[in-house]
């Protein structure tokens, strides 16, 4: 079949196969997410061939017919890529590109590609290198034209179990000075987190499936927010993994209450345990959190899979155990019988529109009942010999009354319990 070629695209033939056996994502699931994956690469798919298979062959992936099978489908179309839904081994990526004779992209090399264009930060490069590192090494022996596609080149094949050797030994040393480099930035960012917990300072961190609106949401909270505005708001695009890099703003109310709100990395279902490990510096802002609000695209068909997602990959993290709120968002892309069509799947919700406001009032309302509930208001006189602390909380605290007084600056503030010690002292009778 000839194809229309428009130089803008790639073409691809998707294979998948359907293991007979209970996993925590559907084939359709994950069939429907390597197609929105492709797209991200400006790549169409122009043909699905799918097997159902107990496990898959450990030379070829797929049985000999099937490969029959997909080499027929591969001469009638003119394609650039056959894109397998599953991590493949560097034996079966050589096997598969000998034989069918054009470039062949796992599920991983699909997920590395699209991180490799849109890392911006030094940090999201680095990542993105280590994960690409980590992924290339134990397939030195079969990865060709994939390696391209993530900046490393075509590797030369036959030249020898010392070439190999050597490769692997250069791969180990730059995969030695990344994570040196990475950790440098962790112990700064370990840094601003103590100095927040000094301050005591809770951190929101937006979870969910790449493309849900975490970014959006972030945006409408720092226009919310009455300082601390940044010029750069995060970026958002209508496409999968539009942004690699965390994005924190400390957010502030009226009522003079902040919190830092850490927009995170998407997730998608079956993320390389290499990415979880080269973003695990990122990630552990969501480890960390006080609070987590998980982000699901309502108007999406793929809803439940993008919260079982998002609960699958906070599990990995370990991080299960934080209070958090799931919100259904873009209900302006629905219509309310829709909405009520689709139902609960989740005990604590709340419906919103990141883009419009909708449901806002209610999430914020959330939070700060979340991350707030160990304050207590306190009534405080101190000297005005001590200014800079009437100064530190008039500018950090939330203050419902201030009085000028002879002795002294009366002020009635929410305190958390843990700073009660500290300003023991002052305290009004």
């Amino acid at each position: 079949m000839e194809i229309v070629r428009d130089e803008r695209k790639e073409f691809a033939i998707l294979v998948g196969i359907d293991y007979k056996k209970e996993s925590l994502f559907s084939f359709e699931d994950s069939i429907s997410e390597v197609k929105e994956l492709a797209k991200a690469c400006n790549i169409e798919i122009v043909s699905l061939l799918t097997q159902k298979k107990e496990k898959p062959e450990t030379g070829t992936y797929l049985g000999t017919g099937k490969l029959r099978e997909l080499k027929e489908i591969i001469d009638n179309y003119e394609v650039d890529y056959v894109i397998f839904d599953n991590e493949l081994s560097g034996i079966q990526i050589r096997n598969l590109e000998e034989y069918l004779e054009t470039t062949v992209l796992d599920r991983t090399g699909l997920i590395l590609t699209i991180f490799a264009s849109r890392a911006k930060s030094r940090e999201g490069k680095l990542q993105v290198e280590l994960a690409r590192l980590q992924y290339e090494k134990p397939r030195l022996i079969g990865l060709g034209n994939i390696l391209s596609r993530t900046g490393a080149g075509r590797l030369a094949r036959g030249q020898g179990e010392s070439q190999l050797e050597l490769d692997r030994r250069q791969i180990s040393n730059k995969i030695h000075e990344i994570k040196k480099e990475l950790e440098e930035v962790k112990k700064h960012r370990d840094l601003q987190r103590k100095q927040r917990r000094r301050n005591n300072i809770p951190t929101v961190s937006l979870v969910g499936y790449t493309n849900a609106g975490k970014s959006t949401l972030m945006n409408y909270f720092m226009d919310l927010s009455t300082r601390d505005i940044a010029e750069n708001k995060a970026f958002v695009q209508d496409m999968l993994f539009a942004t690699l890099d965390s994005f924190s703003k400390k957010i502030t109310f009226e009522d003079n209450k902040s919190f830092i709100l850490s927009d995170t990395v998407g997730f998608v279902s079956k993320l390389p345990h290499s990415l979880v490990e080269a973003f695990k510096s990122t990630l552990e802002e969501v480890i960390e959190s006080d609070f987590l609000v998980y982000v699901v695209d309502i108007s999406s068909k793929n809803y439940e899979h993008q919260l079982k997602v998002t609960q699958n990959v906070i599990k990995e993290l370990e991080a299960d155990s934080i209070p958090f709120i799931v919100v259904y968002n873009k209900i302006d892309k629905i219509s309310d019988e829709i909405l009520k069509e689709r139902g609960n799947i989740a005990t604590n919700f709340i419906d919103i529109s990141a883009l419009n406001g909708i449901g806002i009032d209610k999430l914020i309302e959330t939070i700060k009942k979340n991350i707030f509930k160990d304050e207590v208001e306190v009534e405080l006189l101190i000297p005005y010999s001590d200014g800079s602390v009437t100064s530190h909380l008039q500018n950090s605290r939330s203050i419902s009354k201030i009085d000028y007084r002879d002795e002294g600056t009366y002020l009635k503030v929410v305190l958390k319990n843990s700073e009660l010690s500290k300003y023991e002292k002052y305290f009004f009778h």
